[in-house]
């Protein structure tokens, strides 16, 4: 699911990548659950739609959140931390989560929305918790920096429990 990389200061995971849209507001469910609709509604309105389901991989490091196509590795959009104003998961689709995000150069706002079979609620988590510590790093600047590897390596253990637990579920079921 997530790999941690040798300086253990970004972890990724593989996703598949929904679409990025063009919303009027930086926040809220509402704007969430729009763009998740426009996405599912041919309109002019929103931009850079998938044309289908395609599997990226998501990396959170202490700088922002960069988006790579999972073959190639191309990098499709890097968003800085300090440019994500919202995340959170759909409620009506437990699957699908996304960011809201400030375009760097323009005065507009984009939502990226991602599913994930069964780690959506963790991703956004994690996500919360780099912005937080990003945040922090900003207020004391330097001193942060630590809080986000801490974050990151907590969220690891759990997941790698949660991940020994389902396999050894699995091998008593298939027994």
């Amino acid at each position: 699911m997530s790999d941690v990389s040798d300086e253990d200061n970004e972890i990724s995971f593989a996703v598949k990548f929904l679409g990025r849209v063009e919303v009027v507001r930086p926040d809220g469910m509402q704007i969430l659950e729009e763009a998740a609709q426009s996405l599912t509604t041919p309109d002019r309105d929103s931009t850079d739609k998938a044309q289908k389901k395609s599997k990226v991989h998501l990396f959170l490091s202490m700088s922002g959140i960069d988006i790579l196509e999972n073959k190639t590795k191309y990098m499709l959009y890097s968003c800085p931390l300090s440019t994500v104003s919202f995340c959170a998961v759909l409620p009506s689709t437990p699957k699908v989560f996304g960011f809201v995000a400030k375009h760097p150069a323009a005065d507009m706002y984009h939502c990226y929305l991602f599913q994930s079979k069964k780690f959506s609620h963790v991703l956004v988590s994690v996500i919360g918790d780099a912005f937080r510590a990003s945040k922090k790093e900003e207020k004391l600047r330097g001193g942060g920096r630590d809080l986000i590897v801490e974050a990151l390596r907590h969220k690891n253990k759990v997941l790698q429990r949660e991940n020994a637990e389902l396999k050894r579920r699995l091998a008593q079921h298939s027994n």
